[in-house]
């Protein structure tokens, strides 16, 4: 006899689900990491990791520095 309550009840509604999520947080990286918004805390785990003793910029000092950099220095970039 089974139950609603089984592990098998509602496993493909379970696994869409499951991908719907999961392609959300994959989009939700993807578009925080292409327009930078994980930057400072890249920056700042970098400097902890390979800089124990020093003290990271401060987010207004990294991003002016960031900002100055990519005037110096445009690349390739669409402005």
């Amino acid at each position: 006899m089974t139950t609603s309550t089984d592990a098998g009840a509602g496993s493909p509604l379970r696994t869409a689900i499951a991908l719907v999520l999961r392609a959300g947080r994959g989009i939700r990286w993807y578009m925080t990491t292409l327009m930078g918004d994980s930057a400072y805390a890249t920056y700042v785990a970098h400097q902890r990791r390979t800089h124990p003793g020093s003290e990271p910029l401060t987010e207004r000092e990294f991003w002016r520095q960031k900002m100055d950099d990519q005037d110096r220095n445009p690349g390739a970039r669409c402005c």
